[in-house]
Formats: C-alpha cells, structure tokens, sequence
C-alpha cells in the first residue's frame, strides 16, 4: 500500500502550515504521489506553490482542477462535479482532458460508487479516487460513506484505486494500492 498525500491549501490554511512544512511529513512518510488542492487561490499562487512542491518532493505531483497547469506537475486530478464543468458529458470531458494533457501525465477522477466506477472502466484513467471511506470535517457535504463496502467496488475497478475520506496512515486495505491522505498526516 502507498501513501497518496492530499496537500489541501484549506487544511494548511487552518493549522498555520506552510506547503514547506507538508511536504516535510509527506516525504517523511514515503509519499509516492502528493496532491496540491486548492479551491480558492488565484492561478499564479497555485502555480508558486507547484514550484515550490515539486522543487522538494521526487515522486508524483497532482494538480487538483488546474489542468493548465499541467507543465508544473505530473498529472492531474479532478471531481465529478468538475467535469462536468469541462463538458456534461464525463466521457467527453475525460477525452478533452486526456488530449490537453497527454499521454505522459496522470490523469485520475474522483469516484463514489459502483455505477461511477464502472463509468471509468471505460475512460483513459492512471487511477481513481473512491470514497468517501469514513466521514471526514475536512470536507463538507459528504453524502455517501462508503465504509467496508469500499472494498468491494474497489474490487471492480481495472485502474489502481486510492481510497479517499478519512482515511488514517495506520488503515489497510486488500483490493485498494493509495491511501489518500491528508489531515491524518498532520496528527
């Protein structure tokens, strides 16, 4: 099992934290992938703090949303909701996606059940998020805990799976290669 960091501008925001200090624990506990979230900074801070990241963290660095950023990281990651901002159509939007950043980049989307993980079955994924595993006060809205049925539909997925919401360093998992993790990391 690998750690999937979730670097989340909020959850720094809120324990006073510098990115520095996150990819500190990050690389301390051997994170393979790192994610950078950020749902409210302008584009030219979001690129400052990709820089910064990438110039201290050797593995994979993720973009949540920003896909024109792609030239400062290793792939890209987005929501449901997000899109379908890029085109109703998640098909579509996945393809648009995958023809702006490449075949050499990352691309992963967030998953919630089985009907959506047999949707990227079908798409030019490197892996999925599913979840949410256990609630969570990181994010809001959370309407679908999916507890020990994640496994399950984990198990039905032919991408690699990080398993996303709550999850703690100290969780395993059989059918399941990332957890995803942020505010756990900061304990």
């Amino acid at each position: 099992m690998q750690l999937y960091a979730l670097c989340d501008q909020a959850l720094l925001d809120s324990h006073a934290m510098s990115v520095e200090e996150f990819v500190s624990i990050a690389n301390k506990n051997d994170a393979k992938i790192l994610q950078y979230r950020n749902k409210t900074s302008d584009i030219t801070f979001i690129k400052q703090q990709l820089i910064i990241i990438r110039q201290l963290f050797d593995g994979f660095l993720i973009v949540n949303d920003k896909y024109e950023l792609i030239e400062y990281c290793d792939g890209v990651h987005l929501g449901q909701e997000d899109l379908k901002q890029i085109d109703e159509d998640i098909f579509k939007a996945v393809n648009i996606l995958r023809d702006i950043i490449k075949d050499d980049k990352l691309l992963g989307i967030s998953t919630h059940n089985e009907k959506e993980v047999l949707e990227a079955n079908k798409m030019d994924l490197n892996y999925i998020g599913l979840g949410a595993y256990r609630d969570t006060n990181t994010k809001d809205n959370i309407l679908n805990i999916l507890g020990d049925e994640i496994e399950n539909i984990a198990s039905i997925s032919k991408h690699p799976v990080g398993v996303i919401g709550g999850v703690k360093l100290e969780d395993n998992f059989v059918n399941i290669i990332y957890k995803v993790i942020g505010s756990d990391l900061l304990k």
